[in-house]
């Protein structure tokens, strides 16, 4: 099998996996439709995209075979839109999303002239010199413009994630902040392989181009495979916020200039860790400081300049630390040695074996099992 076949079959395969898991997530029974199906459209146009590679076989359509190139321009609007759905639980698309789909319009009205509207040997001609014309220049130069605009504006929309989740809940299960920084980085790591790809393809090196081809085709399979895996050992991925929540930082200087005296945040500062230590509020493993604010009496805003500022600590390590403490004591205590350290886990409010670890090992530079025996 020579490498233009094998390129062929790996893109024929890769179609196959995306389209199959495009058809799940459209038809599985979930509360999250809009994410699913945002995810099924950005699978079913990257196999759009990679189906290029073997349409010569079935179909001889240029305006196919336009509409296919033009259609990658879709990919990361959807992929910015799915990542903002999965995020944020209370996401809708609007109107003003439509704004999206303007690059997509403005390389297909460049290519009307001479390849929509063109004829015969005309269109054929244009196809044959195409990479060199400079409508498809254009078209990269949009292309790589788009995919730097929204791989930026994904890192940040996880990093704002990531932030108010810990600064908000205690719910140790950050698959989902790990989930898409992981997607965002398969998905730079093709592109880049797409990059070489094009730049090698204004040069004499015609196998490194077949080559990059093959990594890029291979890299987009294993990552269709790896969506799969995922879809099967985690039906119930997601955690999301409420688009509302701000960032402490945000409210914190406000909230700091009214009348607050510094005796006054003494004294709910010891409120609150008098409260975690007599209530033990951290043995709910989805505590959240809306919870907590409730229950200590405390407005939500200013027990979060507490925690954030004034102690220092995001949420989430603020109670993790409690709960590490609590599995100390009964790691220490001789009538508990028959505890396993997953019970201890469960019993301390981690309802995960590796946030467990590592959050013990963060506040004792050991794991549970080595402070037991010491």
């Amino acid at each position: 099998m020579d490498k233009i076949s094998f390129l062929e079959v790996i893109a024929a395969m890769a179609v196959f996996v995306s389209l199959l898991l495009a058809v799940f997530l459209l038809t599985v029974k979930t509360e999250r439709k809009l994410e699913n199906r945002l995810f099924a459209a950005f699978l079913i146009i990257n196999a759009i995209d990679i189906s290029g590679i073997f349409m010569h076989l079935f179909v001889d359509s240029y305006n196919l075979k336009a509409f296919k190139i033009s259609a990658y321009l879709l990919v990361m609007p959807i992929f910015y839109l799915y990542v903002n759905a999965v995020c944020y639980a209370d996401f809708t698309l609007k109107r003003k999303h439509l704004l999206h789909l303007i690059p997509f319009i403005v390389v297909n009205l460049i290519l009307v002239p001479k390849l929509y509207l063109a004829e015969g040997a005309a269109k054929e001609n244009f196809f044959t010199t195409m990479w060199q014309s400079p409508e498809m220049f254009v078209y990269q130069l949009i292309g790589e413009l788009q995919f730097f605009f929204y791989i930026v504006g994904v890192f940040m929309i996880l990093k704002k994630y990531k932030k108010i989740y810990l600064e908000n809940y205690t719910n140790p299960n950050t698959l989902l902040y790990k989930w898409l920084f992981q997607l965002t980085i398969v998905f730079l790591f093709i592109h880049v392989c797409i990059i070489f790809k094009n730049i090698i393809r204004y040069t004499a090196y015609n196998d490194l181009f077949i080559w990059l081809h093959i990594l890029a085709g291979t890299s987009f399979l294993l990552a269709a495979c790896w969506f799969i895996l995922k879809a099967l050992n985690y039906p119930e991925l997601f955690r999301r916020i409420d688009s509302t929540l701000q960032l402490t930082e945000d409210f914190a200087e406000t909230l700091e200039a009214e009348n607050k005296t510094d005796e006054t945040k003494s004294l709910q500062i010891e409120q609150l860790k008098n409260f975690m230590a007599e209530k033990e509020p951290f043995l709910e493993p989805s505590l959240t400081i809306q919870e907590l604010a409730d229950q200590v009496n405390i407005p939500v805003r200013e027990l979060s300049v507490l925690i954030n500022h004034h102690l220092n600590q995001h949420f989430f390590d603020f109670v993790n630390e409690y709960r590490v403490k609590k599995a100390m004591t009964i790691l220490k205590d001789p009538t508990k040695k028959e505890y396993t350290v997953l019970e201890i886990l469960y019993e301390v409010g981690f309802n995960s074996k590796s946030s467990f670890h590592t959050s013990f090992k963060k506040y004792t530079n050991q794991t549970p099992t080595a402070f037991r025996n010491n």
